[in-house]
């Protein structure tokens, strides 16, 4: 993801000055340094760094940071605190009407990933907002954007309102928008034409479409893999057109994410969402203190709670985890509590957003360990129930069975009763030692070992 190599190069620098007992200029500045190079890197605007760096000093000069007890501390705070007021303070949300019809613009260039994003921000609108949103195909430019939007729309479950290639944007948005109020929906979202590159010819008709419209939100789509770029885009569209919001698209690549922590402070458009994946689930709202939390390496366990409880089915998470400790756990439940951790995506994203655990994220290999999680379904999946209920009947010849059925091998069925044993007689320990009034930790790390999570050996740090 965006702003790994940013967050490795800041906690080395704070590591610096964590062991010293005595925060001196020196080695303030030498942190600073650090710093600095670590944000330039990070391809992040050069004035920017230089006054953000300016600011953190002087808040610590102001805050007596070198006399305090814990000045390390003291700077990763004021640091933290400058980052979240360079991204923005608070989230910026959507314009919603009081009453009405809500409608939000979208524009871009083409290749950042727009028309998907429209789709995103819809089923986004659906599931969190409990909203009716209605789509707009306004991009006739590109027959492939009308059949690509409508697909999406199918996906998410919204209707999407087109008249063709053959009639033109402003007139598609036009009746479009008659459509909408006829049908009831109370938001709309207008699907506009992208180009290669900004000219005149996109801005007047995306002009007139804003006339038509009077949009509540005009919302950019950036793609975070083209860095300052970002800037360039988001000043010629804002100049034009006065957007309200960024959404920036593939944040999940390999990008430097500089772009991000540039364009705000720049440009003064906040970023409103941001796209970290290819599925229509994919999107967030963009928290400036929790984007500042996972660049320090502190995680973000906020945003993993609410996908918890987006996502996971709380109510059966909670009954298996009743049965774990009452040793009535089965191979059922295990398979549903594999499909509930999938829902939430790999192991090493989870990782990520837990403090103290997303430094061994990079760790992972997630690779591996979902095609254990996908081996360990299919061979639940090939037991009867009563095999399910009781792994204990399983014999030779059922294992051989089981084995055929789910594409893998005897020995890895052995593996997975094995480790199913394991789990369970550690739960029931840990049951009677919770009546017991007391957790002995080294049982149950006995009771753990050979459980191991799949890492990948190549890029251990230890």
């Amino acid at each position: 993801m965006a702003f790994e190599s940013l967050t490795e190069r800041l906690n080395k620098a704070f590591k610096n000055i964590s062991g010293q007992g005595k925060l001196t200029e020196k080695n303030m500045d030498d942190m600073l340094r650090e710093v600095r190079l670590a944000l330039l890197e990070a391809d992040v605007n050069y004035k920017i760094v230089k006054d953000f760096l300016v600011k953190v000093k002087d808040k610590a000069v102001g805050q007596e940071v070198y006399t305090s007890l814990n000045p390390s501390q003291m700077v990763v705070k004021i640091v933290h605190d400058e980052l979240v007021a360079l991204l923005g303070e608070k989230e910026a949300t959507l314009n919603f009407k009081e009453s009405g019809m809500t409608v939000v613009m979208m524009v871009g260039l083409q290749g950042t990933g727009k028309t998907t994003s429209v789709g995103k921000i819809t089923s986004l609108l659906k599931r969190k907002y409990n909203k009716h949103p209605m789509l707009i195909a306004a991009d006739v430019i590109r027959p492939a954007a009308i059949e690509q939007l409508q697909t999406l729309g199918k996906e998410v479950g919204a209707e999407v309102f087109s008249l063709g290639t053959e009639t033109d944007a402003v007139e598609t948005v036009r009746q479009g928008l008659a459509h909408a109020k006829e049908t009831g929906a109370d938001i709309v979202l207008i699907d506009t034409a992208g180009r290669l590159h900004i000219d005149e010819a996109l801005m007047e008709e995306l002009a007139k479409i804003k006339e038509i419209a009077k949009p509540d939100d005009i919302l950019l789509t950036v793609d975070a893999m083209t860095g300052q770029d970002i800037i360039n885009v988001a000043q010629a569209f804002h100049e034009k057109l006065d957007v309200t919001g960024l959404v920036v698209t593939k944040l999940d690549g390999d990008s430097r994410g500089g772009g991000v922590l540039s364009v705000r402070s720049i440009t003064q458009v906040p970023v409103k969402f941001i796209g970290l994946g290819e599925k229509m689930e994919d999107l967030d709202v963009f928290y400036p203190d929790r984007m500042a939390d996972r660049i320090l390496g502190m995680g973000d366990i906020m945003t993993l709670v609410e996908q918890a409880q987006e996502k996971m089915d709380l109510e059966q998470s909670e009954k298996s985890a009743r049965k774990m400790m009452e040793g009535t756990f089965t191979l059922d439940d295990m398979l549903q509590q594999v499909e509930q951790v999938q829902k939430m995506g790999s192991l090493g994203s989870i990782m990520k957003m837990i403090p103290g655990l997303n430094q061994f994220a990079s760790q992972m290999d997630d690779e591996k360990t979902t095609r254990q999680m996908n081996r360990s379904k299919a061979i639940i999946r090939s037991m009867t129930k009563e095999e399910r209920q009781d792994p204990g009947i399983l014999r030779a010849s059922r294992k051989k069975r089981i084995a055929a059925g789910s594409g893998t091998t005897v020995q890895e069925v052995n593996a997975l009763v094995n480790q199913f044993e394991k789990t369970r007689q550690m739960m029931k320990q840990m049951a009677q030692m919770q009546k017991g009034g007391k957790l002995n930790m080294n049982a149950l790390m006995g009771q753990k070992k050979g459980m191991n999570i799949p890492l990948n050996p190549r890029r251990r740090k230890w």
